[in-house]
């Protein structure tokens, strides 16, 4: 068995504080400031910053990090609400793509600067220029661990959310 060094328990430590602790607390403020979850937040902006506005459920799902199940019931949630349609892709009616409306851009719009503002007052604001090239560095060689399938984080070469 090979266990951690007290330096990679402290940086473990570190890590799963982060992955438990953040989340929270973009998702209260994203609730609180634009009445939608990170989850709805994450599908509508990967939309958003996706050609035409539109992408498969399938790709979706990989960039949201969800179940397709979750992701469905998400997107239904949002069509109600006008932000999103699901349609037939023009090139394979057995593939369901799903479409960013106006209505859905002009949410992603409104929630952006202030989850934008949140995301730099709990990480960005705390790290220097060095440290910030370190975490993207850290966090794609780990993505790319947990999941080698897969350009991680995908879109990763766009605009981030």
């Amino acid at each position: 068995m090979r266990w951690l060094s007290p330096d990679e328990r402290d940086a473990w430590m570190s890590l799963s504080w982060l992955m438990l602790k953040l989340p929270g607390e973009i998702d209260a403020q994203l609730q609180r400031d634009s009445g939608i979850t990170f989850f709805e937040y994450v599908v509508l902006g990967s939309l958003s910053m996706s050609p035409g506005r539109r992408m498969t459920m399938t790709t979706l799902a990989q960039y949201a990090n969800g179940s397709p199940s979750r992701l469905s019931n998400v997107a239904k949630r949002l069509e109600q609400r006008g932000w999103l349609i699901r349609e037939p892709a023009a090139e394979n009616g057995r593939i369901t793509e799903a479409m960013l409306t106006d209505a859905g851009m002009a949410v992603v719009e409104q929630a952006a600067p202030a989850h934008v503002e949140t995301v730099r007052r709990y990480v960005f604001d705390a790290l220097s220029a060095d440290q910030v090239t370190g975490l993207r560095d850290i966090g794609r060689q780990v993505a790319a661990r947990v999941d080698p399938q897969h350009s991680w984080p995908p879109g990763s070469q766009r605009a981030s959310l």
